[in-house]
């Protein structure tokens, strides 16, 4: 019976170390000397991993060999928070960027969960707008988008507000966009869209959601979202003063996951949190050092039934 336990063990390894392998150089890019430095292996090694893993067809748009530790990590996430499904990409550098990654696994999730007759609600932001190279398209009957809140007038390498419509010609589907800023000047502009302008037709469509895929800004610096023209240095400072985390759709949030009392929320022209939470299906797509704390401040207050995140965001949320 030892010599057989052993095989088994040793097999499991293999597996391991060539999936790590796979993932480093077709996901995050490695060359075959940096995953050699990070497995701590030589790289004629990393060259039969690879070679290997191409023989038993693991590679194709994301890496099919599951990893064991990261499915023990998906199910502490689970219950320490409650969440229905984690999925957890493989991710070493505990200070890189799991952008890419977190979107790998998150087109391979979307691509198997679209179904004709669905009416999809999505944010925008860089983690989902990466993760249309992942996203296997079809076309899908009956099949409708609808952006959860207003688009950014000005971007520079690329435009995370054209996720909605870019997400429906995937699945051949209808897309609902809301033809307005983000963020307007005052609570009486907003008010004035809304009910003047038939924006609030698309909001209601939020009601009837099947699945909402949503992503979580953070606010410790003036990231991408912030770059846009809409929130400045001193807003973000007031933002953080007033106990602000980061936000869910331009709704600004506390580390407990509550609506901050701040007037940068009466301005938003976005989906509120409580019409989000009435979605059947809400799949939380995040992750990275920055997002930390505010993505736990989303998991309190969303309660996703989906999370999908990076192994070091997943170490730290039940660290």
């Amino acid at each position: 019976m030892q010599p057989a336990s052993n095989a088994i063990g040793a097999q499991s390894e293999a597996d391991r170390l060539r999936a790590r392998a796979v993932w480093l150089y077709h996901v995050e890019g490695c060359t075959q000397n940096e995953i050699a430095r990070q497995l701590g292996i030589n790289r004629v090694m990393v060259v039969r991993l690879l070679a290997d893993a191409r023989r038993r067809n693991e590679v194709r748009v994301t890496i099919s060999a599951p990893l064991a530790e990261l499915v023990e990590l998906e199910r502490g996430v689970e219950t320490r928070y409650g969440i229905a499904r984690v999925i957890v990409a493989p991710f070493a550098d505990p200070d890189g960027d799991p952008v890419k990654v977190i979107a790998a696994a998150a087109g391979t999730f979307i691509s198997s969960e679209m179904k004709p007759g669905m009416t999809v609600g999505v944010g925008w932001g860089r983690t989902l707008y990466n993760t249309l190279p992942f996203i296997v398209g079809q076309t899908l009957d009956n099949f409708r988008v609808v952006s959860l809140l207003g688009g950014i007038a000005a971007a520079r390498r690329f435009n995370p507000a054209e996720f909605a419509w870019q997400f429906a010609e995937l699945f051949q589907g209808e897309g609902f966009l809301i033809p307005a800023p983000a963020v307007v000047d005052s609570p009486e502009t907003k008010h004035a869209l809304l009910e003047r302008c038939g924006l609030a037709a698309i909001f209601e469509m939020a009601d009837k959601l099947d699945m909402a895929l949503i992503s979580v800004g953070g606010i410790s610096t003036l990231t991408t979202s912030y770059r846009t023209g809409y929130l400045s240095e001193a807003d973000r400072r007031s933002l953080v003063d007033a106990g602000a985390v980061g936000d869910v759709l331009y709704n600004f949030i506390g580390e407990g996951g509550e609506t901050v009392d701040h007037e940068v929320n009466q301005r938003a022209i976005s989906v509120s949190l409580s019409r989000l939470r009435r979605t059947p299906e809400r799949v939380l797509i995040s992750g990275g050092k920055e997002k930390l704390v505010a993505l736990r401040a989303s998991i309190r207050t969303l309660e996703p039934t989906v999370l999908i995140t990076d192994e070091q965001s997943a170490r730290w949320l039940i660290g």
